[in-house]
C-alpha cells in the first residue's frame, strides 16, 4: 500500500509513472516541522532498526549512523567522509522485526539525511526546497516494498544481451589504432571481450557527436571492422556543449534557445573539457528531442551503445566564477601572505569547480515555468539519460541499446543504467562496489557496476584480479582507468592468464546472470539483495555487510582485502560452495549453516548456491554471441523439488515478456539415474550434489 503526501508546491520530477491521490490525515512514522523554508521529517529509530536505501551512496548497505546529502556532484575522492556522490536516490527502507516501511522523498533539490548521526536514536530528513511529495510504502516484507516502489516508478531499463559481456575502457584511447590494438590483444590471448569504451579522446576538440578525423578517419568503416571482430564501440557523450561558431550543436542550441540561461535570459556559460560551454535544458521536451536526435549520427555509423558523463552537471568553473576568482587573487597580489591568507588564496581557485553559487545563478524551464537550477539540480543527469534513450528509441524502437550514465535520479532507471562513479584503485572500493549493488537495485538501477581495477590511482595485479572476481557478477563488467595512471588492460600483467580465466567464468555464468537480471526487471524485483531480505529472522544475517544475495539461488562473498588467502563467511542456511578458477575449472563443497573460513587462493573465486537450488552454466565463449545458451550444465543440489526457471530471449528485442522467455528446468532423481529436462535445452547434470 502506498500513501502520497504533498508539501508546498511539489516539482514534477517524472520519477513516478502512476498517479496516486493525495492522502489525507496524519502522516505515519514521521514528525513534521518547518525550519525557515526547509521542511524537516523526524523519525525515531529503535535499537534494531536497519536503514536500507539511498541507492548510490557511500558507506554501508545499512545506512544508519551517518550523514548523507542528496546533491549530485563530480567528486572522485570517495572516502568515508564524503556525504554526496553523483546520484540522488531519495528512498529509505526501514526494517526490523517490529516494523517495515519505505519512504520515497520526491524532491530534486538539496536534501540531507541524518540517519542517526546527530542522535543515534533519531533520523532527520531535511528538504531545503520545502516543496516535495512523500510516498510512504507499507508492505509485509522489504522485497514487497521494493516491488511497490518499482510499480510506482516504472520498469527498469533493459540492456542488450551483449552489454553483459566484458568491456575494456580507458581515458586515453585516441585513435582507431589504439582501439584496434585493444581488441587484437584480447582476441590473440583469448581474453573474452564484447566492447571498448571510447572516452573524450575520440571527439574532435571535445565536441559532442563529433569524431576526431585524425584519429578516426572513417567511423562507419571502423564500426564494421569491430563488428567483424565481435566488438562494440561505446563512445562517451558529455553534458557541456562547446561554445564554437560553426559547430552545429552549439549554433542550433543558441538559435532555438535550448540552453540553460541566466536570470536575464542570456545563455549560462560554464566550463568542462572543451572550455567555455553551454548546457542543454533537458527538462524541456523539445530540447530532449533535439539533443536525443544528435545520437543518430553515431548510431547511423554503427555505434550501438553510449555512456553519458559530466551530467551532474560538472562545472570546472563558470564564466562569472573565474572572473571573480581572478579579481580576488589580484587583490591579494601585494599582501604578506601568511597562513590565513594562504588558505584563502588557495581556496579562490580550488572552490571554482562545482561551486554552489554557480548552480544558483542559472535557470531551466519545467512545465512551462522558469525554475532556478539548484531547485531541480538532481534531475539534470536523469533527464540527459532520458534524452539519449528517447533519441535511440526514435532511431529504432525495436532494438535495445546500451546506455549508462554517471549522474541519476529515481526514474532514470527506466532509461539506462549507471556506473558507480570515478572510484580509486583501493581495496576498500571493492567492498564499496559490493555494497552499492543491492542499494542501487532497490531504487531500480539493475544495470550497474563499478570501474574494475579502479579509475583513479595505480592498480596492482592482485587488486585487479580480486576485483574481476566481483565484476564477474555485476551486470556492467567494465575495466576502466584514468589517463596518467598505470595501464590496466588484463594482457599487461604477469597474471594475465589467471585474469583471463576469471573473465571466462563470467561467460560461463552468463545464461544464469542474464536470466536473473531479466526476471528481476520484468517482475520489479532485485537481482542483488541484502541477506536480511531473504533471512529476516536471522539477526546475524541481517547485519552482514560484505555478502549479498544474487538472484533466487545464490550468494556472493568476494575477497576484498590485500594479501588475503581466503575469507570468513556466514551461511544462514546450508549452501554449496563453488570455487571457480576458470569456466571449466571449479570444485564443489557442501557446507552447513554457520560461520566458515573459506580458503581461496589469489586465482580462486567463490559462489554459494542455496540448498535445493540449481543454476545453469554454459561452456563459455570469447564474446556473448558465442555463448551457447542451449547447451548447459546444471550446478547445485539434487532434490525432490530441484528446478530452475530459465529465462532467455534474442537479447535485442524491446518487446519481451516473462512468459515467452521462460523454460522450466526440472531435475529428476532415480535409483540409478539423474536427468534434467528443460524444453529444447541440452542439459548435463554431472555437477549436482545430492540433497
Amino acid at each position: 500500500m502506498i500513501h502520497r503526501y504533498d508539501f508546498g508546491s511539489p516539482i514534477h520530477t517524472g520519477a513516478v509513472v502512476r498517479e496516486l491521490p493525495v492522502s489525507g490525515g496524519a502522516i505515519p512514522y514521521f514528525m513534521i516541522s518547518r525550519e525557515h523554508d526547509a521542511l524537516c521529517f523526524s523519525l525515531s529509530l529503535d535499537r534494531d532498526d536497519i536503514v536500507f536505501g539511498l541507492g548510490e551512496a557511500n558507506r554501508g548497505i545499512n545506512k544508519r549512523g551517518h550523514l548523507y546529502t542528496s546533491w549530485n556532484i563530480d567528486d572522485g575522492l570517495h572516502t568515508e567522509s564524503k556525504n554526496a556522490l553523483y546520484a540522488a536516490h531519495n528512498f529509505l527502507l526501514i526494517f526490523s522485526k517490529t516494523r517495515c516501511f519505505g519512504a520515497f522523498f520526491d524532491d530534486p533539490g538539496l536534501m540531507h539525511f541524518d540517519l542517526g548521526y546527530t542522535k543515534i536514536d533519531e533520523a532527520r530528513i531535511i528538504s531545503e526546497n520545502g516543496d516535495l511529495t512523500l510516498y510512504i510504502i507499507e508492505e509485509a516484507t522489504p522485497a514487497e516494498i521494493v516491488s511497490s516502489l518499482r510499480r510506482l516508478t516504472g520498469r527498469s531499463y533493459l540492456p542488450p544481451k551483449w552489454a553483459f559481456g566484458y568491456i575494456q575502457s580507458r581515458w586515453g584511447y585516441r585513435s582507431e589504432a589504439d582501439v584496434r590494438a585493444i581488441v587484437d590483444e584480447h582476441r590473440k590471448r583469448r581474453i573474452p571481450l564484447d566492447g571498448v569504451c571510447m572516452d573524450i579522446d575520440y571527439m574532435d576538440d571535445y565536441m559532442d557527436f563529433t569524431v576526431d578525423p585524425a584519429g578516426f578517419e572513417n567511423l562507419s568503416r571502423f564500426c564494421g571492422e569491430m563488428a567483424d571482430s565481435h566488438a562494440h564501440l561505446i563512445p562517451i557523450i558529455d553534458a557541456g556543449v562547446k561554445e564554437k561558431k560553426g559547430y552545429d550543436v552549439c549554433d542550433e542550441g543558441l538559435e532555438h534557445g535550448y540552453f540553460c540561461t541566466y536570470e536575464d535570459g542570456t545563455p549560462f556559460v560554464g566550463a568542462v573539457w572543451p572550455g567555455r560551454s553551454f548546457f542543454p535544458d533537458f527538462l524541456r521536451d523539445e530540447v530532449r528531442a533535439w539533443f536525443g536526435s544528435k545520437y543518430h549520427r553515431l548510431l547511423d555509423a554503427g555505434v550501438d551503445g553510449f555512456w553519458n558523463d559530466m551530467n551532474e552537471p560538472a562545472l570546472f568553473y563558470s564564466e562569472n566564477g573565474i572572473k571573480d576568482a581572478y579579481e580576488k587573487a589580484m587583490r591579494m597580489k601585494d599582501m604578506n601572505v601568511g597562513i590565513h591568507e594562504f588558505f584563502r588564496l588557495r581556496a579562490v581557485f580550488a572552490d571554482m569547480a562545482n561551486n554552489p553559487n554557480d548552480y544558483e545563478s542559472f535557470y531551466q524551464t519545467l512545465d512551462g515555468r522558469r525554475v532556478r537550477h539548484d531547485q531541480v539540480h538532481n534531475l539534470y543527469g536523469a533527464f540527459m539519460t532520458r534524452a539519449a534513450a528517447e533519441g535511440m528509441t526514435a532511431h529504432n524502437p525495436d532494438c535495445r541499446r546500451l546506455l549508462f550514465a554517471r549522474s541519476s535520479y529515481i526514474g532514470a532507471h527506466r532509461y539506462g543504467g549507471v556506473w558507480q562513479g570515478d572510484n580509486h584503485s583501493w581495496w576498500s572500493h571493492i567492498l564499496l562496489n559490493l555494497k552499492m549493488l543491492p542499494s542501487l537495485n532497490m531504487c531500480g538501477f539493475l544495470y550497474n557496476g563499478a570501474d574494475i581495477g579502479g579509475f583513479n590511482g595505480d592498480t596492482t595485479e592482485d587488486l585487479l584480479l580480486r576485483w574481476l572476481q566481483l565484476g564477474v557478477f555485476t551486470p556492467l563488467m567494465r575495466n576502466h582507468s584514468c589517463q596518467g595512471t598505470r595501464e590496466q588492460e588484463i594482457y599487461r600483467f604477469s597474471l594475465q592468464e589467471k585474469m583471463r580465466d576469471i573473465v571466462t567464468v563470467r561467460y560461463a555464468l552468463l545464461p544464469y546472470l542474464y536470466s536473473e537480471f531479466m526476471k528481476a526487471a520484468l517482475t520489479d524485483g532485485c537481482m542483488f539483495r541484502p541477506l536480511a531480505f531473504d533471512y529476516p529472522e536471522d539477526e546475524t544475517a541481517c547485519r552482514v555487510e560484505d555478502q549479498v544475495m544474487l538472484g533466487g539461488e545464490c550468494m556472493i562473498a568476494p575477497v576484498y582485502q590485500q594479501n588475503a588467502r581466503g575469507r570468513y563467511v556466514y551461511l544462514p542456511e546450508d549452501m554449496l560452495l563453488i570455487r571457480f578458477r576458470a569456466a571449466g575449472d571449479y570444485d564443489c563443497f557442501p557446507l552447513q549453516a554457520g560461520h566458515h573460513w573459506i580458503d581461496l587462493d589469489l586465482h580462486e573465486m567463490p559462489l554459494f548456491i542455496r540448498r535445493g537450488c540449481v543454476i545453469p552454466l554454459s561452456r563459455g565463449g570469447e564474446w556473448v554471441d558465442a555463448v551457447d545458451a542451449k547447451d548447459l550444465t546444471l550446478l547445485g543440489w539434487i532434490g525432490a523439488d530441484s528446478a530452475y526457471a530459465f529465462y532467455d530471449d534474442d537479447g535485442l528485442s524491446t518487446q519481451v515478456s516473462l512468459a515467452d522467455g521462460l523454460t522450466r528446468i526440472t531435475v529428476r532423481c532415480g535409483e540409478d539415474d539423474t536427468s534434467a529436462h528443460g524444453g529444447n535445452l541440452t542439459l548435463h547434470t554431472h555437477k549436482l550434489i545430492t540433497d
